[in-house]
C-alpha cells in the first residue's frame, strides 16, 4: 500500500484528498485500474475514488466543452465503440433493480487525423438521435470547413445533413468483412475489402479513412477498465461511464504525448503551448470545485 502520509489534507471536522493524492488517483484511472484496485493500492475508501470520478468527470467535461472551440481542423473520422452498463441488453430484462441507462452503451468518438485531438464524444445509444446529438456537438467546435469520415452506420447521413449541409466534404468508408478462418467466438471477421462512398462535396480519396478513430478506440479500451472485454471491470452506472470518458478524453488531449506526434494533441492543435501533467488536470478540478461552491453560495 502506499502512503498516504502526504496524501489527506487534515481540516477541523474532515480530511480532503490532497492535489497529490488526486493526482495519482486519476494517473491510475487513466491506466485502466479499477475503482477497488486503485482502493487497495491507495488506501482511499471506493466512496473517495467514486467521488473524485465524479467531480473530475463533471470539471473535465466542462472545460473541454468550453475550451474545445473554434477549432481549425482538416481532416475528422469519426466511429462509435460499443461497451454495456450494468448487463448486456439481452440480460437487462432479469436483472435486479438495473438502473436506467442499463445495457448496450456506445462512444462515439471523434478524432483529428493530423493532430489527434479528440474534439467531441458522446455516450448514448447507436440511432439516429445520439448521431444528430453527436454530429451537431462536433460541427459547433470546428472554424472552417472539413472533410469528414465515417462508417457505413447510416444514422451519420441524416446527422451529417442536418448539422453540414452542404458545407462539408464527407464520405463513408463501408468496410466488408468475411468469416476468419478458424476464429473463436469473440474473434472479429477478418476485412476482406473497402468501399469508398462520396456522400457530399469533394473528398480526397486519398485521406478517407477511420483508420486513427479506430485506434483512438483501442487506445480507449485499453485505458479504461470499463471498456475492457470479458471481465467484471464495466461500469454499473451510465453517469460514471460517461465521467470516465471525459477523464480519459482530457488525459489523452492535454497530456499524454503522442509518440509520431511528440506532442500532446491539444498542443498539436494550438489549444494550448505546454505539455500538461496530472496536476494540471487537478487544477482544473480545482476551479470547477471554486465556481461550484461560489454558486451554492
Amino acid at each position: 500500500m502506499l502512503d498516504l502520509g502526504f496524501w489527506v489534507v487534515h481540516h477541523p471536522g474532515m480530511n480532503k484528498l490532497s492535489r497529490e493524492a488526486r493526482s495519482q488517483i486519476l494517473g491510475l484511472m487513466v491506466e485502466g485500474m479499477s475503482i477497488r484496485a486503485i482502493s487497495r493500492m491507495t488506501g482511499a475508501s471506493k466512496n473517495t475514488i467514486v467521488k473524485l470520478l465524479e467531480d473530475a468527470g463533471e470539471a473535465f467535461s466542462d472545460y473541454q466543452d468550453r475550451t474545445l472551440r473554434g477549432l481549425t481542423c482538416k481532416r475528422i473520422q469519426v466511429d462509435e465503440i460499443w461497451a454495456f452498463v450494468y448487463a448486456k441488453a439481452k440480460n437487462v430484462g432479469a436483472a435486479k433493480a438495473a438502473p436506467d441507462g442499463a445495457g448496450d452503451c456506445w462512444t462515439w468518438l471523434a478524432i483529428d487525423a493530423d493532430t489527434k485531438l479528440i474534439p467531441s464524444f458522446y455516450i448514448g445509444s447507436r440511432d439516429t438521435a445520439a448521431a444528430q446529438h453527436f454530429i451537431g456537438d462536433l460541427a459547433l467546435r470546428l472554424a472552417n470547413r472539413v472533410q469528414l469520415t465515417s462508417d457505413g452506420h447510416r444514422p451519420y447521413l441524416e446527422a451529417v445533413e442536418q448539422s453540414f449541409g452542404a458545407d462539408i466534404d464527407y464520405a463513408m468508408l463501408v468496410k466488408i468483412y468475411g468469416d476468419a478462418p478458424g476464429a473463436g467466438r469473440y474473434s472479429p471477421g477478418e476485412c476482406i475489402g473497402a468501399v469508398k462512398h462520396r456522400v457530399e462535396g469533394r473528398p480526397d480519396p486519398a485521406h478517407i479513412s477511420t483508420s486513427y478513430a479506430e485506434r483512438a478506440n483501442l487506445t480507449l479500451r485499453m485505458g479504461s477498465r470499463r471498456f475492457t472485454r470479458l471481465t467484471n471491470g464495466f461500469s454499473k452506472k451510465v453517469e460514471n461511464h460517461a465521467h470516465s470518458v471525459a477523464i480519459h478524453t482530457m488525459h489523452y488531449n492535454f497530456v499524454r504525448i503522442h509518440q509520431t506526434l511528440r506532442c500532446s494533441p491539444a498542443m498539436a492543435a494550438g489549444v494550448t503551448k505546454s505539455l500538461w501533467e496530472l496536476a494540471d488536470m487537478v487544477k482544473v478540478l480545482e476551479d470547477w470545485e471554486g465556481r461550484q461552491n461560489s454558486s451554492a453560495l
